[in-house]
């Protein structure tokens, strides 16, 4: 473990060897993880005010609660100046960041109103106020429309690297093909986005070989910021029947932490967000992975009302919080974790932007 550790490349076997790592030598994982944030992106953690705006979705994917096919979801989708309402708390509130994610559209009608939205969040926000995008796939000519409106960063999470793994959670048609995906992310770094990926972790036939590919192909694309998280079953879904096969709740957190470990080991100077999951599974699940290289924080202020039906998963935390409880709440937790909240700081990629030098 310490010869791996000492590496300064890790190859595939280095990696598999990493997340099959017993307690003791992820220990030793950790503490390099930790070290290695510490020195390249410091003890700062940005907030993304994630504004979940609407669960309609036009794909089906087989882990997925909001999937078009679910017919037991109640469908909403926030007027204009909820969305803007929302911004602005999360702008007066010294957030600095916020995070627009929906359900998949791709029509003319949405695209123009993402583009309406964009201008009016960045006049609102005297043009302080960075935006990420989690809007699915759509063509290079809409990202570019977003960009110019007003966006910068971009999460379209691969969800597995593994073609086969891939069309095995996903219906096996062109509204979900793993070539589109990928020239999704070749087409979001051409238009210019900070670009952000991800997997689920834990999925049912999943192996260690597969995360591991995972992680190198992070790496080889050269991404910006890393949103993963534990593969939570919803019994909605058709990956639920394997529900019987998937590892213990706890193992997949495990997993998780060490999948963000030694991607801050890889890629040091990246962003990685402490996914919302990790806390579906261990209420300061958020913090630890905070503690070992994770330096995004999402905390949600989607009105109320809605968080419930926008619900990937089960065991979605805090669908009963508002924006402010959630606030006091992070600035608690962040600061247990030895960590401070980089208040007013987009807090933007620093691998992204020693790139562009």
């Amino acid at each position: 473990m310490d010869n791996i550790l000492s590496k300064e490349l890790l190859d595939k076997e280095d990696l598999i060897s990493l997340l099959a790592a017993n307690a003791e030598d992820t220990k030793k994982i950790f503490a390099k993880s930790a070290e290695i944030k510490e020195k390249y992106v410091g003890n700062k953690v940005y907030f993304r005010g994630l504004i979940e705006f609407s669960n309609v979705c036009g794909k089906n994917c087989y882990y997925c609660g909001i999937r078009s096919g679910n017919k037991n979801v109640e469908r909403y989708n926030l007027s204009d100046e909820e969305i803007l309402d929302a911004a602005k708390f999360a702008y007066e509130n010294h957030y600095a960041s916020i995070v627009l994610q929906s359900g998949e559209i791709i029509t003319e009608a949405f695209a123009q109103r993402m583009e309406y939205l964009l201008k009016e969040i960045k006049k609102l926000g005297n043009d302080q106020l960075g935006i990420t995008l989690s809007l699915g796939e759509q063509t290079e000519h809409v990202y570019k429309r977003w960009y110019d409106a007003g966006a910068h960063r971009y999460l379209l999470r691969i969800e597995s690297t593994n073609k086969q793994l891939f069309k095995r959670i996903h219906p096996d048609n062109e509204n979900h093909s793993f070539e589109t995906r990928l020239n999704c992310l070749f087409n979001l770094r051409k238009v210019g986005y900070q670009v952000g990926s991800g997997v689920m972790i834990g999925l049912p036939f999943q192996k260690l070989e597969d995360l591991a590919d995972d992680l190198l192909f992070i790496r080889e694309f050269d991404i910006d910021m890393v949103g993963m998280g534990p593969y939570i079953e919803h019994p909605d879904t058709p990956l639920y029947e394997y529900r019987n096969q998937l590892l213990p709740k706890q193992e997949r957190l495990n997993l998780a932490l060490k999948m963000i470990a030694v991607l801050r080991i890889m890629m040091k100077d990246i962003n990685i967000a402490a996914a919302t999951a990790l806390q579906a599974i261990d209420p300061m699940g958020r913090e630890k992975a905070v503690k070992i290289g994770a330096n995004i924080i999402m905390p949600n202020i989607t009105p109320g009302k809605y968080r419930n039906s926008y619900k990937l998963y089960e065991n979605k935390p805090c669908t009963d919080e508002n924006p402010d409880d959630c606030t006091q709440c992070l600035d608690a937790r962040i600061s247990m974790t030895g960590n401070v909240i980089g208040y007013d700081e987009w807090g933007d990629s620093k691998h992204f932007l020693k790139r562009g030098k």
